[in-house]
């Protein structure tokens, strides 16, 4: 187990026997919390999220000094800072993903997150634009998934998205199906959404989750485009050609 799972995940004993030592060690006194993530191995903004999202921090206030805090909130608010900004860079992906399955635990924290993620992904969202770079593609489509799946998104995080006019990255996560996943949303309710692309009601129709009823209903609105109704009638053609028993 690494360091920061060690600090993220430490009780209140073990989080203060982590830095019991750095306590009168001269060295961390000019620079406390860089200083104790040299000897960590890790970068200070790893070891400012791993000690902020422990979630029991917020108790410790004789920890504070040693770090180099003068309060919980002036250390959530660098976590913060950090959180949102940091695209994979001093913070892995293995670390954020940590990040989350460790909040949830935390109804606060939870809470928090909500704020959090929202700024978080704007920048992330960002940051694709800019440098199209594959890498970070992959790495933001592990952490949605992880969003999704631990937990941590809401029924309005989901509403939210699944309202955006600038569905394009939607549709490069899949996220229409990962939501339906996630059992936050009925199925059935987001494929009568405007809102989303035929190409993402494609994806659901391939998933065998939407009754022929539903596809049926859908072709008969008015309100339905003709790129849509393109895809709802190639899977009903599909559906009905297919041998029996299959």
């Amino acid at each position: 187990m690494s360091i920061f799972n060690d600090i993220i995940s430490a009780k209140e004993e073990e989080l203060l026997q982590q830095f019991h030592n750095f306590r009168d060690d001269p060295a961390t006194y000019s620079n406390r919390l860089p200083a104790i993530a040299k000897k960590y191995r890790m970068h200070p903004q790893q070891l400012i999220c791993a000690v902020g999202f422990n979630p029991h921090i917020k108790f410790l206030t004789e920890l504070f000094p040693i770090i180099g805090y003068a309060t919980y909130n002036e250390l959530a608010q660098e976590r913060n800072e950090v959180f949102i900004s940091d695209i994979y860079k001093r913070v892995s992906l293995d670390n954020i993903l940590k990040i989350y399955e460790i909040v949830v635990t935390d109804r606060e924290m939870l809470d928090t997150m909500q704020y959090l993620l929202k700024n978080r992904l704007v920048k992330v969202e960002q940051r694709i634009e800019e440098t199209v770079n594959s890498l970070v593609i992959e790495k933001y489509k592990a952490e949605m998934r992880a969003i999704y799946n631990n937990g941590v998104a809401t029924i309005e995080f989901a509403e939210e998205r699944l309202n955006r006019q600038d569905s394009g990255f939607r549709a490069l996560l899949n996220e229409v199906s990962i939501i339906v996943e996630s059992r936050l949303i009925p199925a059935g309710e987001i494929f009568f959404r405007d809102s989303i692309l035929p190409q993402e009601k494609k994806k659901l129709l391939k998933m065998g989750i939407i009754p022929k009823e539903l596809v049926e209903s859908r072709l008969a609105e008015a309100k339905t485009s003709n790129e849509e109704k393109k895809v709802l009638y190639e899977h009903l053609k599909s559906i009905r050609i297919k041998p029996s028993g299959s």
